[in-house]
């Protein structure tokens, strides 16, 4: 039972990635302007079906997108999986549970859809670019994932890597 705890994580990462895309895809309306200015400039919600990767990378045809991405994805879940039960470190589970996460939300989405939705859309500093591009909450758990485990690695403790007891 111990190992499997942080599965949790992955399973609420799943749930909340689902029902966000869903409401979006099917109680928001957006109108003709595709977008709600939740913010004047900062924080924007708007839809868009993405059938590239990260920063809409693709291989140029949808179809081979989707084949790729799901067969890369799917592997990527079973290997992030093996690790979770394999890791002592409880900030490493826990990263590893939140990518998981979100590697599954998108991946049932460009199972079952073709695309993955993309609905969030925040402004930065206009340095590297105009706005950030549209992401989700599937997004977001890989991204605080990663965030997670720089700072653990910079900053934490080498000698006691919070093993898990």
């Amino acid at each position: 039972m111990k190992k499997i705890k942080y599965f949790w994580i992955t399973l609420i990462v799943v749930i909340l990635d689902q029902i966000s895309k869903y409401a979006v895809r099917n109680w928001v309306d957006f109108g003709n302007g595709n977008i709600i200015k939740v913010t004047d400039k900062f924080f924007w919600l708007t839809k868009v079906q993405n059938t590239g990767a990260a920063f809409s990378f693709t291989f140029g045809s949808e179809n081979l997108n989707r084949i790729i991405f799901i067969v890369v994805s799917f592997a990527a879940s079973i290997l992030i999986g093996y690790y979770i039960t394999k890791s002592e470190c409880k900030i490493e589970k826990i990263a590893l549970s939140l990518v998981l996460g979100g590697a599954i939300g998108n991946l049932l989405d460009r199972i079952f859809l073709g695309s993955v939705t993309d609905f969030i859309w925040w402004d930065f500093p206009d340095i590297i670019m105009y706005r950030w591009p549209v992401f989700n909450i599937a997004d977001s758990a890989i991204v605080v994932a990663i965030t997670l485990m720089i700072i653990y690695y910079i900053f934490g403790n080498k000698e006691n890597k919070m093993e898990e007891k």
